[in-house]
């Protein structure tokens, strides 16, 4: 039980002043004794001894002097002065930890100068199979309108095969988050990527062969992209130190936006040249060449990478979990957190406005703005664009708030506000205009605000669960695209019955919504690392070895 010895230890930024007080969620580690990410519930007392001050790099070395010569006043380092002495032992022993981490993490960044850092590596990799998700998914959108002609499908049947798709999507949000947390990310990833892409080539036969085989191709499609965002989420969350959590998931989230663009650009193209198999055909084959990189470049956590320095390695493993996989999700905990609540009704309400923009955007256009399918089809590109730009700006805002010393709760609380609050305003502007170029800007606004929650809630799985990183976001993104699902619906209806001002204004609402519990329930705080812990009960040990040796010099006196 010595975990729970009144030990004061800091959960920071390296190089960042001390974080507030506040309310810690769950215990992240992964060590023997330690504690074990949500099942471990190790809370840990924020009580400093008496007398001990934990501070910064900079202000402890600054007051050690100071402290020393306190101890000598107060007790002396002769026979009759152990207890001064021991608690100015115990004082350097607790300081000159933090001075040589943070020493040991500033000497690992210089080192790194040098080489392109292994863990941007990887987060490319991930950019780059989230533009290929993308790609794959918006090239039906297009290829369907010549499909639909040699086929003679109606617009029944076109809505039921675009559906198809989230019958295997949704399947695998939370089986995807399970996998990836007690096997491993590489794996999840890597089958995620292979299955999507040897589907999407598939297409084309299944089409000819029948309705029920493209169904079934379609839901296998799913399938394989449902696991993928999972399967990064618990990638990162061990190659991805706090203080660059932000930006690295900004970028593999842009490449989401990107691969949209992609696919929009290249798909009429393709059919127009080639016809339109061309397009499942060449996107998938992509998916094999990535796969190949990915299997001899990628491992799950940079414990298992045999080609990183040893300096990068230890400058990851200070900031992350980084440990093995977890054998068992504790479910119960997991559901009984508010802040994990927060995530999931956050998410549901962030994706209700989201999903229907991004589906009714061209009806929209069309149907209010008078433009041609043509101009519908540019001007849809635009708020891709826009998400791709400030999902990456918002993320180098948060992490230089991060490593300026603001706490990761407050800056998530930030960029989720954001999140929310700025296409909850940029829709309600659209009742009162009249040009159609001021209702596309609105529109963009909307949508590259949105963009900020890249920073928020989608970073939060990281902050609060590490080691269930890939679980949490299963449990969130399920919600997420149930409210796609209903919400695409509901506009439906609501248009059938009402205006386009009715359809912003529910949005509107789950905003605010949003907004409201994601400010009272949310937390960006992850637990001790575990080698602070570690080095905190070796420092009990210390001191107990200490307290002896003083008892045996008393009784020789």
């Amino acid at each position: 039980m010595l975990y729970l010895l009144p030990l004061s230890v800091s959960c920071r930024v390296p190089g960042s002043p001390p974080a507030p007080r506040s309310r810690r969620f769950l215990d992240p580690g992964g060590g023997r004794g330690v504690g074990d990410g949500l099942g471990g519930v190790r809370v840990f007392r924020r009580r400093a001894l008496r007398g001990t001050d934990v501070r910064s790099n900079t202000s402890s070395s600054s007051s050690r002097k100071g402290r020393h010569d306190d101890a000598r006043h107060d007790g002396g380092y002769g026979d009759d002065g152990d207890a001064g002495a021991l608690l100015a032992s115990v004082r350097r022993l607790l300081l000159s930890g933090s001075a040589q981490d943070d020493a040991a993490e500033g000497e690992a960044e210089e080192d790194e100068q040098g080489q392109f850092p292994k863990r941007w590596a990887i987060v490319f990799l991930c950019f780059s199979a989230f533009l290929l998700c993308n790609m794959d998914r918006v090239n039906m959108s297009i290829a369907i309108l010549p499909m639909s002609a040699e086929f003679g499908w109606n617009p029944q049947t076109v809505g039921l095969i675009q559906s198809s798709f989230f019958w295997g999507y949704l399947l695998t949000q939370i089986a995807g988050g399970i996998w990836a947390d007690t096997v491993g990310g590489k794996t999840v990833l890597g089958f995620g990527v292979i299955w999507w892409s040897i589907a999407t080539a598939l297409t084309p036969f299944a089409a000819k062969l029948g309705l029920p085989f493209l169904l079934v191709t379609r839901a296998f499609m799913g399938v394989g992209e449902g696991v993928a965002m999972p399967a990064m989420n618990n990638i990162l969350s061990k190659w991805v130190p706090v203080s660059e959590r932000s930006r690295s998931l900004a970028l593999v989230y842009s490449g989401m936006y990107l691969g949209s663009v992609t696919g929009l650009a290249f798909s009429p193209l393709l059919i127009h040249n080639f016809g339109w198999p061309s397009v499942f055909y060449s996107f998938g084959s992509l998916g094999v060449f990535w796969f190949s990189t990915w299997a001899s470049k990628a491992y799950s956590s940079p414990l298992e990478d045999p080609g990183i320095s040893a300096e990068e390695k230890k400058l990851i493993t200070s900031q992350t979990t980084g440990g093995e996989p977890v054998k068992e999700i504790p479910w119960g905990l997991i559901l009984s957190k508010p802040p994990v609540w927060a995530l999931i009704v956050s998410h549901f309400c962030h994706n209700w406005g989201t999903f229907i923009l991004l589906t009714w955007m061209p009806t929209y256009y069309n149907q209010v703005l008078k433009f041609n399918l043509t101009e519908s089809g540019l001007f849809c590109v635009l708020p891709w664009l826009t998400m791709a730009v400030s999902a990456n700006f918002g993320g180098w805002i948060a992490d230089t708030l991060v490593s300026r010393g603001l706490s990761v709760t407050t800056v998530r609380k930030i960029m989720q506000s954001i999140g929310f609050l700025g296409p909850a305003f940029f829709l309600t502007q659209l009742s009162h205009i009249d040009s159609p170029a001021m209702a596309v800007l609105c529109m963009a606004c909307s949508q590259g605000t949105d963009a900020f929650s890249q920073s928020g809630l989608y970073s939060n799985h990281q902050d609060i669960g590490p080691r269930y990183a890939g679980v949490l976001l299963g449990l969130s993104n399920t919600a997420g695209v149930l409210a796609g699902v209903f919400g695409t619906a509901a506009t439906g209806y609501i248009l059938q019955h009402g205006s386009w001002d009715d359809v912003f204004k529910v949005s509107v609402v789950l905003y605010l919504v949003g907004t409201l519990v994601w400010n009272l329930f949310s937390t960006g705080n992850a637990c001790q690392k575990k080698e602070k812990r570690q080095r905190g009960i070796e420092a009990w040990l210390q001191i107990l070895e200490m307290l002896k040796v003083s008892q045996f010099r008393s009784k020789m006196a």
